[in-house]
Parts: structure tokens; sequence; C-alpha cells
């Protein structure tokens, strides 16, 4: 079977439509020029160079002078592209509407003064930087795979843009098990597509989102707090956003400040994603194992953010030491991907590994010391603060 998240457009809805919930439509006709006021900015904002249509999907604030919603750039049918998403908040001025997307400050002001707008996302939306950024050098996440811990689904796609080809290579794309797709971390979710299905964002701590399209009998969200594991929706072909999936699957993406970012070198339930060449063929890293398209991911769960993972670098295990350095003495072994609790790290003789080549050394929980070049820990400086 033949996986592919490449959002070529099946159906384009209506242009210049607006939909907003039934409680909504029974209020106060909303004013006619939002669905402009939004459109233009989405037309400014969005990356694709293809003429779109936009969706404006209001679903807070309808019939009044203070509205929240998400907004989706659509494309036509057979354009090798893909749509674009966002939060929005606008608020009507003088007649007119000042529109902030999400990302931009004018969001973050609009939502701090929005009565429709709670008091937990104005602190998570306060969280969000001005200036899309990869991680900057901390590839921590604190996430989990999208589906049960201890469960092992297929990889049909490694590393993959957004729309497929598209780069940074944001997103993979997971099947198999009971079908069920869970939070990877715990969040505020949104329902993106204008009819509640298939495109469920979840926005979380540290600047971090989550997106999960071609879901099928997904929930419906509207700034709706989930829990890790929580439930979002089954693996499926949907395509109401647009695109095309053959074969069921979610198509998880990784989002940081507002933007989508590069999946690779990050850890997602104990594994650490890596590019290849081309889109879809990237490896996933558990310590040593890879793991190609097609094979299985084991949910190993989240990795805490002072704990890492041994990497023997192909090898079977990797030495502990009594100290800082090759010479402190042996004391004992550790197995190649085993998840450890780092207590400290101090610098001491430098070794190279998979990770590059360093001098700083972990103190794990059990008092003994392994090398950082032989461990991932999404960090190249300490994660538990400096030994004494």
């Amino acid at each position: 079977m033949t996986f592919n998240s490449r959002l070529r457009w099946g159906a384009v809805l209506t242009a210049g439509a607006l939909a907003v919930p039934a409680a909504a439509a029974q209020a106060a006709p909303q004013q006619p020029n939002l669905q402009q006021a939004v459109t233009a900015k989405v037309s400014a904002a969005k990356t694709s160079k293809a003429k779109s249509d936009i969706q404006v999907n209001v679903t807070r604030g309808g019939g009044t002078d203070t509205v929240f919603g998400t907004t989706v750039a659509l494309v036509p049918q057979g354009q090798d592209t893909h749509p674009e998403g966002w939060l929005f908040a606008a608020r009507l001025v003088d007649g007119k509407w000042q529109v902030g997307l999400e990302g931009e400050r004018a969001f973050t002001e609009l939502t701090a003064a929005s009565p429709v707008v709670s008091a937990k996302e104005k602190q998570l939306f306060g969280q969000q930087s001005f200036a899309p950024q990869a991680a900057g050098g901390d590839f921590r996440t604190g996430m989990r795979l999208p589906f049960a811990i201890g469960a092992s689904w297929s990889m049909p796609g490694g590393a993959h843009g957004w729309a497929g080809t598209d780069t940074p290579y944001s997103s993979v794309d997971l099947a198999g098990g009971n079908g069920q797709v869970l939070a990877a971390r715990g969040g505020t979710a949104y329902t993106m597509c204008g009819n509640g299905k298939g495109w469920i964002r979840v926005i979380h701590d540290r600047g971090y989102a989550t997106d999960y399209y071609h879901l099928s009998g997904n929930i419906a969200a509207n700034g709706l707090g989930v829990g890790e594991g929580a439930f979002l929706g089954n693996i499926g072909t949907d395509v109401s956003c647009g695109g095309s999936a053959s074969g069921a699957h979610v198509h998880f993406a990784l989002r940081q400040n507002s933007a989508y970012v590069g999946i690779a070198n990050h850890n997602v339930g104990g594994w650490v994603f890596q590019n290849a060449a081309s889109a879809y063929n990237g490896t996933a890293l558990h310590g040593s194992t890879v793991r190609s398209p097609g094979q299985q991911l084991y949910n190993y769960g989240a990795l805490g953010f002072t704990q890492g993972i041994i990497d023997a670098f192909g090898g079977g295990t990797v030495n502990k030491r009594t100290g800082p350095g090759t010479n402190y003495g042996i004391a004992g072994s550790v197995a190649d991907g085993t998840t450890v609790n780092i207590s400290c790290s101090k610098n001491g003789t430098s070794h190279s590994g998979r990770w590059g080549t360093t001098s700083l050394w972990n103190r794990l929980s059990d008092g003994t010391w392994v090398s950082d070049a032989f461990m991932w820990t999404g960090l190249s400086t300490p994660v538990n603060g400096t030994c004494p």
C-alpha cells in the first residue's frame, strides 16, 4: 500500500465562503467585510505562490465586534502545494477589522484583550515567539509518538514536508495498531477545517505545536484542553482541507513558534528522526537502532528533559566510569538504547560519537559517568546543571 501526504487538492471550497457554527449563525449577521479583512492578511502571510481561496471559520464571537477562529488557504485541484492554516483573532474598530494571525504580534495583542479567548489560551499564545525559528540547539520536545505507548506502528513515510517535497521536512506518516491517534503532548486543541473534519492542531508549551491530518472521526476542538495521550481521531484518508492520501494514516507534523520546523534531530517517543536526500526516505534512530520507511516504530513514550538515550554508535554497550573521563575506572556498562537519568554534567576527556565531539560527561542517577558523545540528550550542553 502506498501512502502519500503530498497535499494535492481534490476539492475546493467555495471562494469567499464564511463558515460559521450553528450557534453563531443564529446571532446577528457577521460584518460583511470580515472575510475580506482576513483574506487580505492570509494572502500576505501564506508561503505558497499559487492562487488560492481563503476559508474563514468563525468559531467564537459571531455577530459581535470581537471574533476568534481558524482560517485556511485553499489551492485548486492539481496544484502540488499545500493548505496553510492559522488561528486568527479580529476586532472591529471604527468600522474596520483589525486582524491578527497566529504567530503575529497582533494576534497575541488581540487575544490578550479578547473577551472570547480564555485566560489559559492567552497565556499559551503569549509563549509564542514572533520570529519563527528552529530548535535553536535544543531538540527536546517532551513528546511521545501519537499512538499508544508500548505499541508499534509503521512509518510509511519518513521525514518530508507538510506539503510533501517542500522544506523544512517537518512531517512523518504513521499507520497501524488500533488506528487511534493520540496527542503527543498535553496542550490546547483546535479543529482547523471549516467542516470540523480531518485536521487537528494541538498547541503545546515551549513554543511547540503538532498537526495531525487525514483523521477520521476526529474530536471537535475549539480551544479544548487535552492531556498527553488524549484521543484526537483515527487514522484515515480525509482531505476535507484538500490534498490526497493513499491508505489510512496520520500525517504528523512538528511546529515551533507558529511555523513548521524540521523534525530531524528531535526526539519523539524515543526516536530521533533523520532526513534523507529526498522526501519520505528519512530514518529514525533509537540509540544505534535504525528504522527506515515501512518499518515499525515502538513507542517508548516521552523522553524526560533530564534524560538521555545511550547511543553506542554501532556498538552493543557503553562503559560507565567512576568519574568524568577514561582516566577513571570502569564501573560497569550500559546497553545501547537504554534510557538513563542524568543528575548533572562536567567536562572531562574528549570523545567523538554520532552527535559530535565533546568533552562533556554526564553523571547518571546511580553515580556513574558516561560521555555525552555516546548519548542523545537533545542538547550539547548540560541538561541538568553542572556537577560541583
